[in-house]
């Protein structure tokens, strides 16, 4: 559970590149970054998004009809969650004392998703989400996620939240965060895709999200080599597609960069959060308490987890004979799903 009483947090985007030719190894180098930051005294640290085993990079530049190999060697490798990979990560971050927000491809049987994982200091798996919508070329890779994962969660550091990539585009994901109170979000991104408009975007979406919702934003790029690059795809005219577009960096709720955003390189982008300066922004704009009008604006989510399968139910004629409906009530609306309040 979050600590009320704690005032700083010291927080690391980890900006590192994957091992293209081994799960393990993307996993053992998630293992040494822990424990590189916990020397130096990180207490929460996030990795790029589907860091392990590896963001699909061929998606981006390969045609759906020679996708088929890569696709399937990424499936091959990639985790279930809960795994051996999850246990290890949680016991990383037990022995560190550290909040650990990770990115992974998950394989659930026949379908991958695009999945963020929180574990708190103690190694516990808090949540499990899945990217809502996979973007552009994504969706020859991942299945769609739902919303029972857009949920902020209280850690050993406060109230966590998390988005994947271009879901910050989505206003509402947003607010289903904001209006529960997150007060640190992680955000992840490839990073080595599209070029410098893709960091520049980036810049520009996680520092509006720091000063829309008051809270800090703690956002993670995973990085290439010139070699990964040139393995990816040997074509040079696709290569400039897998360059660039890194920006990792920590904003705070006044959408001040905490420390220099890393755009080039690995490392680690590492700043202390002042949790007071999230009630130094709400005083002036609360989106979701006195500066909202809920009267007159308002979000439904459904929280289900989605499911080929359903139980069967009654017809509709046999629930109108059976309950206690008002005859003026049609029998169907008796017998249709309400929203949560």
């Amino acid at each position: 559970m979050a600590d009320t009483k704690r005032k700083s947090v010291r927080a690391a985007a980890a900006q590192i590149a994957p091992d293209l030719d081994s799960a393990d190894g993307t996993t053992a180098r998630v293992l040494q970054t822990i424990r590189d930051a916990a020397r130096r005294g990180v207490e929460l640290i996030v990795f790029p998004e589907t860091f392990v085993p590896y963001y699909p990079y061929f998606s981006f530049v390969q045609p759906p009809v020679l996708q088929g190999a890569a696709h399937l060697q990424l499936m091959e490798r990639a985790p279930s969650v809960p795994g051996p990979m999850t246990q290890a990560v949680a016991a990383a971050a037990r022995e560190a004392g550290m909040v650990v927000v990770l990115g992974v491809n998950e394989r659930d049987h026949g379908s991958l998703y695009n999945t963020q994982l929180v574990f708190d200091a103690d190694g516990a798996l808090l949540l499990k989400r899945r990217k809502i919508t996979p973007t552009y070329h994504e969706r020859m890779v991942w299945g769609q996620g739902d919303a029972s994962g857009l949920t902020a969660v209280d850690t050993r550091v406060g109230r966590v939240g998390a988005l994947a990539c271009w879901e910050h585009y989505n206003p509402l994901a947003r607010y289903a965060l904001m209006a529960q109170h997150e007060e640190i979000h992680c955000a992840q991104f490839p990073g080595s895709l599209v070029g410098q408009v893709f960091a520049d975007q980036m810049g520009v979406t996680i520092r509006h999200h720091a000063l829309e919702s008051g809270c800090f934003v703690v956002n993670a790029t995973g990085w290439l080599t010139p070699e990964q690059v040139r393995a990816i795809t040997p074509d040079e005219k696709l290569q400039g597609a897998l360059r660039g577009g890194c920006h990792s960096a920590i904003v705070s709720p006044e959408g001040k960069y905490l420390a220099e955003p890393l755009t080039e390189g690995e490392g680690l982008v590492v700043a202390d959060l002042d949790l007071s300066l999230i009630a130094k922004r709400k005083r002036m704009m609360d989106s979701v308490g006195h500066y909202a009008r809920p009267e007159l604006l308002s979000l439904a989510i459904r929280r289900e987890s989605a499911a080929t399968t359903q139980p069967l139910r009654p017809a509709a004629t046999e629930v109108a004979a059976a309950s206690p409906v008002a005859a003026d009530t049609p029998a169907a609306m008796a017998d249709a799903p309400r929203l949560p309040a």
